[in-house]
């Protein structure tokens, strides 16, 4: 099941806004690396249940219609804004901080976990945080 990267494919993917953007193929993939939605679609059907989808463009076409947003690509939709926190009091805020869950950004996910550099950047950022110098500070 060797999966394409993200520059080696052409996908949809759904930014912080909510808004969906769309990619297109940079490189083809190495091997048999294949875009995902292939993977999912031969699996369907080795499992016994073939899913209707035989290109990208039905796949795209699959998920405007389970919902709209897909088919707002490149378009700015204005959104809906509804009440926040439901009946709940409102309260006032907490006066705390707001403290990042992320103890180190360079191993928040499996590529930066397997790359030398990322480690690398783990390191200096302990270093600096126990005082180290870095030889450009006098």
């Amino acid at each position: 099941l060797p999966g394409a990267a993200y520059t080696e494919k052409s996908a949809t993917y759904v930014n912080v806004e909510g808004r969906p953007q769309r990619t297109a193929l940079a490189i083809f993939p190495p091997g048999d690396a294949r875009e995902d939605w292939t993977i999912v679609r031969a699996f369907s059907e080795t499992a016994g249940h073939t899913l209707p989808y035989d290109s990208l463009a039905q796949v795209r076409a699959r998920l405007a219609d389970v919902n709209p947003v897909f088919d707002a690509v490149d378009e700015i939709v204005p959104a809906e804004w509804e009440a926040f926190g439901g009946d709940a009091p409102a309260g006032d805020p907490d006066p705390a901080p707001f403290r990042s869950p992320v103890q180190n950004y360079y191993m928040t996910d499996p590529i930066g976990r397997c790359s030398e550099t990322m480690a690398k950047c783990t390191q200096m950022r302990r270093s600096l945080a126990a005082g180290a110098r870095t030889g450009t500070d006098g």
